[in-house]
């Protein structure tokens, strides 16, 4: 771990498991609430003046290693993860990618001027704004984006100069400490940012029991997420949690271009994607004619030692995680679903597995599935998918595909989810735009410039 500064040890070591081996490939510290409690009380008792330049040094300094070493970067984001080479080379790409964006958008954070005599004897004063930081960050990172949930959260956190306290994944904190060892090396100051491993729950409640936590930005299950808002009361908070992504098709869709939409987006990374195809609203008139695509999109897919570059998917995290979506797929089964292609598992591997006349009450599409199932409902058309996604108690992103403008705005309009992507899956990111969700989708948003904006405080300055 990294506690204001120092690399220390545990009181024990957490083991990182290859989840297609099963073998050891590392070793963290396996903290406890008082390493936490340090981390944060260090963390309040620095305020840092970074000049502009400084950090965006530090940040494109960061990109370029990242890309310097990004066999290395990959190589870990596999072994911890299970993640195919291929995808998690992508991983440090976008990684990259979204520390260069973050740096550039430094240049439009600022303040602004106004006069105060608005209204009739008012003093004629001047006035300015000052964006200052927040104060103490803590970023709460899960397994399935080892590199990118913690540049998300850290790289704002540094272009705005607060303190971060990082509580990576138990199941996937290497890579994260292999970054923090990049940001160290290219001039961050250590005290700047700590690092705590271990079992969250308690880590994360010490954390907000010192009442020294300003803002927590955290990615994860929307169940955590509530336990987490309920405990930081007067804490600004910046929350990514689940979702049953939905991908409607339309009976005049380009159905080749959806299926493959659906593809991509239910397979990536293993199906381990909070903005992934968890469920296709197909029109009824062309559901068979678009499940057939699907079904040879998947069949295309192969799956294999993620070491090797020939392999698209690699594993679930974990045997447990592929034995829940085993569960899923056969209660859905079991309750009418038709098995069109896979439903085959081997330890933490799961095969891409295609459905079709699944039922809405399952808990396959009711629930958020991490895993690489494309399970297809058909549906009367756009309305009827409108209410359907609507209906549910999750809204962070949906793809529509038609061709009609019309349809498409007003289904834009209509669905109560944080993006709409329009001819594309919900699985469509950019580190440009704003990301995240309504209802328990989360609060707050990501992107580069609307992070920055979140981890500042304004101050008015009155001359």
């Amino acid at each position: 771990m990294l506690v204001g500064g120092t690399w220390r040890s545990g009181s024990a070591e957490l083991e990182v498991r290859d989840p297609y081996s099963g073998a050891v490939v590392g070793c963290a510290a396996d903290g406890d609430p008082r390493d936490m409690v340090e981390a944060v009380q260090l963390a309040a008792a620095n305020r840092w003046t970074l000049r502009p330049h400084q950090r965006r040094a530090i940040l494109e300094g960061a990109a370029d290693g990242l890309l310097a070493d990004s066999e290395g970067f990959a190589t870990s984001i596999r072994l911890e993860s299970g993640m195919a080479h291929t995808a998690a080379l992508r991983e440090v790409d976008q990684a990259a990618a979204l520390l260069r964006t973050t740096a550039a958008e430094m240049s439009g954070l600022r303040g602004g001027s106004m006069v105060t005599d608005v209204v009739p004897g008012a003093p004629p004063r001047h006035a300015m704004t000052l964006l200052e930081p927040v104060g103490v960050v803590l970023a709460v990172t899960p397994f399935n984006r080892p590199l990118n949930q913690v540049v998300v959260k850290l790289a704002p956190a540094i272009a705005t100069n607060n303190s971060v306290v990082l509580k990576p994944s138990e199941k996937a904190p290497l890579t994260a400490i292999k970054f923090v060892e990049l940001l160290l090396e290219v001039g961050l100051p250590a005290a700047m940012v700590s690092v705590v491993t271990g079992s969250p729950a308690p880590l994360v409640e010490a954390a907000l029991g010192t009442g020294l936590v300003d803002m927590v930005t955290f990615t994860g299950s929307s169940a955590v997420g509530r336990s987490i808002a309920a405990r930081a009361p007067m804490c600004r908070l910046a929350m990514e949690l689940g979702d049953v992504g939905a991908l409607v098709v339309l009976e005049d869709a380009d159905l080749p271009a959806a299926a493959a939409a659906a593809a991509k987006g239910s397979f990536d990374s293993a199906g381990q994607s909070c903005r992934g195809v968890k469920r296709i609203l197909v029109a009824r008139p062309v559901a068979a004619q678009f499940t057939e695509l699907l079904v040879e999109r998947a069949g295309l897919i192969r799956v294999g030692d993620p070491a090797d570059p020939a392999t698209d998917m690699g594993t679930l995290i974990s045997d447990a995680a592929a034995r829940t979506v085993e569960d899923r797929v056969r209660e859905a089964m079991d309750a009418g679903a038709r098995l069109l292609l896979g439903g085959r598992r081997s330890g933490a591997q799961y095969w891409p597995t295609v459905l079709d006349r699944v039922p809405a009450e399952s808990s396959l599409v009711a629930e958020e599935t991490f895993g690489p199932v494309a399970p297809v409902l058909e549906v009367a058309g756009a309305e009827d998918a409108v209410a359907m996604v609507n209906a549910g108690p999750f809204g962070l992103q949906t793809g529509v595909f038609s061709r009609d403008h019309q349809t498409l705005m007003r289904m834009a309009e209509d669905l109560r989810v944080g993006t709409v992507v329009l001819n594309d899956g919900p699985q469509f990111s950019s580190p440009a735009i704003p990301f995240g969700g309504v209802k328990h989708s989360g609060l707050g948003r990501e992107g580069a410039r609307w992070a920055m904006e979140a981890m500042c405080v304004t101050k008015t300055v009155v001359l």
